[in-house]
């Protein structure tokens, strides 16, 4: 009787043994797989109570990460890109460009364009919202003209041609007056100063091809066009080769030097980097 009951002893201790084997691998298991998808979240920012105990990505075992942040202090949890994936940021299409914020002074034009998904996870952050460029306006919303008041000839971008907003300051203008009364006027640059090239703004990158002893096309057109003289300001219609004349990079007034007129022709045949219009 003392052999069996002894037996019976041990054989209930084994069993109670090897029910507390599997409860303790249960839990185990049940920690190695703990993480995002255990825990059900993912984090934006630094969030330090969004947190698991599991493995980490880097292989080590312990409190691990569901937020941004994780990803910059290298303890996310093992599961965190595929339950928090990356989501980039989605912007829409520009908007029109603007007027220029004042009339009559070298100001800015701007374009906006909003955001369609914001960036999750450590997603691709948005890019710049909002731009800005040069312009000039030679009319006063009264309609009167005030071009008179800027000495230097006033330059932009060629491609400033495409957006530029065609004023009507006479009604008799139309696409073939402009056409026919526009031209070019070729100069050589001999001074510039260094801001020049040190302009790195998307629409101002333009300024960065201005260089010394270059020759370069400014193309006269409405609305920069006088509507008596036909003439655009600082054009040099007078001057000769000799004469040194001043100009300026609409957008940034740091950006200016000296040129000498070359000639004047109808058509301009710079290449596109060297090709501006006056504004």
């Amino acid at each position: 009787m003392a052999h069996r009951r002894w037996a019976g002893e041990m054989g209930s201790l084994a069993f109670g043994v090897l029910q507390a084997l599997l409860l303790l691998l249960l839990a185990l298991a049940r920690c190695a797989r703990a993480g995002c998808a255990a825990e059900g979240r993912c984090c934006p920012g630094k969030e330090p109570s969004c947190a698991s105990t599991g493995w980490r990505l880097s292989r080590a075992y312990g409190t691990c990460y569901c937020d941004e942040e994780c990803q910059r202090t290298g303890d996310c949890c093992y599961d965190y890109a595929q339950v928090c994936p990356a989501v980039p940021c989605i912007v829409g299409e520009w908007s029109h460009w603007s007027g220029c914020a004042e009339q009559c002074q070298p100001k800015f034009r701007m374009r906006r364009r909003s955001v369609q998904q914001e960036p999750k996870n450590g997603g691709e952050p948005c890019p710049p919202l909002e731009e800005k460029a040069g312009c000039l306006e030679y009319t006063t919303y009264e309609g009167q003209e005030c071009a008179n008041e800027h000495v230097p000839a006033f330059i932009t971008s060629f491609e400033y041609n495409k957006e530029r907003k065609k004023r009507a300051v006479n009604p008799r203008w139309s696409s073939e007056t402009e056409e026919s009364r526009s031209y070019c006027v070729e100069f050589k640059t001999e001074s510039l100063s260094p801001y020049c090239s040190m302009e790195t703004r998307p629409y101002a990158r333009w300024m960065q091809y201005l260089r010394e002893g270059y020759t370069v096309c400014v193309t006269c057109q409405p609305p920069a066009m006088h509507t008596v003289s036909h003439r655009c300001y600082g054009d040099g219609v007078d001057a000769d080769r000799n004469k040194v004349l001043h100009w300026q990079a609409v957008g940034n007034p740091s950006c200016r030097g000296t040129w000498k007129k070359v000639q004047q022709v109808e058509e301009c045949s710079c290449p596109l980097v060297h090709s501006f219009i006056f504004t």
